[in-house]
């Protein structure tokens, strides 16, 4: 053996080993948590915003102190913690949670989101009426993935949970009636079948808890859901490795945003699970050609795919790094291809100071994260609901895939650009150049190398 092969050994197992200190606090997260008595029951909130320098609790304006938003989204990472670490700690704060969001749901299957500061629903204010959007699809998300985790150890619960799901199948039905169905946007294909008529984001969470359910009752209602879905998720990917915009799912109509834009997670995991390869390769798409294009020239808030020049940089937050760093994750899952895995650990890199502004978003001491990166590289250093928990749960699933854990310290370095190729290399903590994201344009590939072959690209003049 080597020496660099024992190196890398090391490396790997380092990585790997059940010792390593645990980068997730939930110390933060647990400030936000309110318990209250709420529909005569006992539930857990997630309070909504804590700004800078105190942290102390601030209620949004003409919406409330507490959503399903931010409900639905702890309980999927608590879950997950409870999932990878067997900690029952997590699966109670779950299942709190989880209780909350279940009284959200109306007797007709809609949600509602915001709760005021007297406990009562919101029941008027338009991100809180009643409907299936993006509240509903984040509450089916955690009744997914909680039907799953739940079905073992607490199968009562697991099948309120069902139920609750269940209940939101006649508004599939309704959504699915218009399958088939599509309109044309600036030359762009528009499906008509997903939420708000083309909301490809807003399904792709969704999609994340059929699969979940999926996964614990494997019902052909439930797959013919999820194939109809993603297949118009992927009517919204235009672009290939060489073609603008380069394999990137559009958000909606012709617009795409980084925020909560989880196709490839969605369509990863549902390729993995249904067997469907169409729909790894439309994350594949995506991944080799727009993903490595953000880690090479650095995240985007948003643009009109039809009308390249309306496009912004600000505010990144890291709403943006979990569908990206987690969809990769599921992809390396679904492939076995360490690319991914790799790419994975750059994305969640943001967090940890591989960013416009070069400073840490995450602090791994109180689980806090400031709540975005805002033009002119300022860092908003309040702390709010929603961007604890992306990173929390960007930073529990890259922890515990040893090949993307080794890039979380990585930093970009040269990048050069030709009508060949286009490369970005990253230097360690120790600045040492050991991996490097290239787009050959003649072959039409995407390379991720790493150790001498980073290096010697990194110091060869382009």
């Amino acid at each position: 053996m080597t020496v660099r092969s024992l190196i890398l050994l090391l490396t790997v197992c380092w990585a790997c080993s059940p010792s390593q200190p645990s980068l997730v606090s939930f110390s933060h997260l647990r400030h936000l948590t309110e318990r209250v008595e709420f529909q005569g029951d006992s539930v857990d909130i997630i309070r909504v915003y804590a700004d800078a320098p105190s942290y102390a609790w601030v209620e949004a304006k003409d919406e409330g102190v507490a959503c399903v938003d931010d409900a639905a989204r702890a309980a999927v990472l608590y879950l997950r913690h409870a999932e990878l670490t067997k900690d029952r700690t997590s699966l109670a704060r779950a299942k709190e949670l989880l209780r909350f969001v279940l009284r959200m749901e109306t007797a007709e299957g809609l949600f509602h989101n915001f709760i005021l500061s007297d406990h009562r629903v919101n029941r008027t204010g338009r991100t809180s009426v009643a409907s299936f959007g993006w509240w509903a699809s984040r509450g089916v998300w955690c009744f997914g993935l909680g039907t799953r985790v739940f079905r073992d150890v607490d199968p009562a619960f697991a099948e309120q949970l069902s139920e609750g799901i269940e209940r939101t199948f006649v508004h599939l039905d309704t959504l699915l009636q218009r399958y088939g169905r599509e309109r044309v946007i600036a030359g762009l294909r528009v499906p008509q079948w997903l939420l708000y008529e083309s909301g490809s984001d807003a399904t792709s969470e969704l999609v994340l808890g059929l699969v979940e359910y999926y996964r614990a009752k494997p019902h052909a209602r439930v797959r013919a859901y999820i194939e109809k879905l993603c297949e118009g998720m992927m009517i919204m990917q235009d672009g290939d490795i060489r073609t603008f915009p380069f394999g990137a799912h559009r958000s909606w109509e012709s617009h795409w945003h980084a925020w909560g834009n989880g196709q490839t997670q969605a369509l990863a995991m549902a390729g993995r699970w249904l067997g469907d390869e169409r729909m790894v390769a439309s994350a594949r798409r995506e991944a080799e050609g727009f993903y490595s294009r953000l880690l090479i020239f650095g995240n985007q808030r948003e643009c009109d795919i039809a009308y390249t020049t309306d496009r912004k940089e600000y505010e990144q937050i890291a709403y943006d790094i979990r569908p990206m760093a987690v969809g990769l994750l599921r992809l390396h899952e679904a492939t076995g291809d360490a690319r991914y895995a790799r790419m994975a650990g750059l994305a969640a890199s943001w967090l940890f100071g591989n960013n416009a502004a070069s400073q840490p978003m995450y602090d791994t001491l109180t689980g806090r994260c400031f709540d975005g990166i805002q033009p002119g590289a300022v860092v908003s250093r309040n702390s709010g609901a929603e961007s604890t928990i992306e990173a929390l749960l960007t930073v529990l699933e890259v922890e515990h895939a040893p090949i993307a854990r080794q890039f979380l310290s990585h930093r970009k370095q040269m990048v050069a650009a030709s009508d060949r190729e286009i490369i970005r290399t990253f230097i360690n903590r120790n600045g040492v150049e050991d991996v490097s994201i290239r787009i050959d344009l003649r072959r039409g590939e995407m390379q991720v190398l790493d150790g001498d072959a980073a290096a010697v690209l990194g110091r060869y003049p382009r």
